[in-house]
């Protein structure tokens, strides 16, 4: 199971989901046009009666406009969870948020991973698992058995996602996205919400957007709100799908 297991179960039992699992480092340099075609081929080979939705969390979520940009014929709704970055200012919103829940002392660990870690694997996993609590308000315990980070494909894809911001390309290119897109968000997510979705209205001027106190980056997980987050992402799929027949 991949980090998104728990959305996707908790989406079972009204749909059918799949959940495919992003391609790891290998020969060539990962790259978002790769991932696209990655997940083409998985929509291609469903045997889905129409356009499927795309549901994506975090690096998921860009991940479905990137699809829905690049083949718009081929998706119907689109929902956005914990949505990740698309400029500097947002990025930099969130190292500060970081830094205001972070004290000294786990400030001090995190400068000494480099020392302490001189594998990037391992460094870069000991480093999230030091930030991870301050991406939740009150999660539900969870059994974590999540495949090893592959730090390589993460920093190849994360670059490559950077040039296309740098180079205009994103999020310009999600102008071709014709299907309903809703963003849903926590207020307590080091991601700002308000900030990522006002960087996408110009180019999906067709966007909602919800959001709930006293959650963080993975609404499902949140004990406050994880029944009314699944009641309103299932409904609106519903409503998106009987007005599509995508679903």
């Amino acid at each position: 199971m991949g980090s998104a297991s728990g959305l996707a179960q908790g989406l079972s039992d009204a749909f059918r989901v799949l959940e495919p699992w992003q391609r790891g480092s290998g020969r060539e340099p990962l790259t978002v046009a790769r991932h696209v075609a990655d997940l083409h081929d998985v929509i291609m080979a469903s045997g889905s009666p129409g356009p499927p939705a795309l549901v994506g969390e975090s690096w998921g979520a860009m991940l479905a406009l990137a699809y829905a940009a690049a083949h718009p014929g081929s998706v119907g709704p689109i929902a956005l969870v914990g949505c990740g970055t698309f400029d500097t200012k947002a990025r930099a919103r969130i190292g500060e948020v970081l830094d205001e829940r972070i004290d000294a002392t786990l400030r001090q660990k995190l400068h000494d991973l480099a020392r302490e870690f001189p594998n990037p694997q391992e460094r870069l996993t000991k480093h999230y698992d030091l930030i991870k609590p301050f991406y939740s308000f009150d999660p539900v315990e969870e059994e974590d058995d999540n495949p090893p980070l592959d730090v390589r494909a993460h920093q190849e894809t994360w670059d490559d996602m950077l040039r296309l911001q740098k180079e205009g390309i994103y999020p310009r290119a999600f102008a071709a996205i014709r299907s309903p897109v809703l963003m849903l968000h926590g207020t307590y997510d080091p991601h700002p919400g308000r900030m990522i979705r006002d960087s996408l209205v110009p180019y999906i001027p067709q966007i909602e957007y919800r959001e709930w106190e006293r959650c963080g980056h993975h609404p499902w997980k949140e004990r406050a709100v994880r029944d009314e987050f699944f009641a309103v992402l299932r409904e609106w799929l519903r409503i998106q799908g009987d007005a599509n027949s995508g679903l």
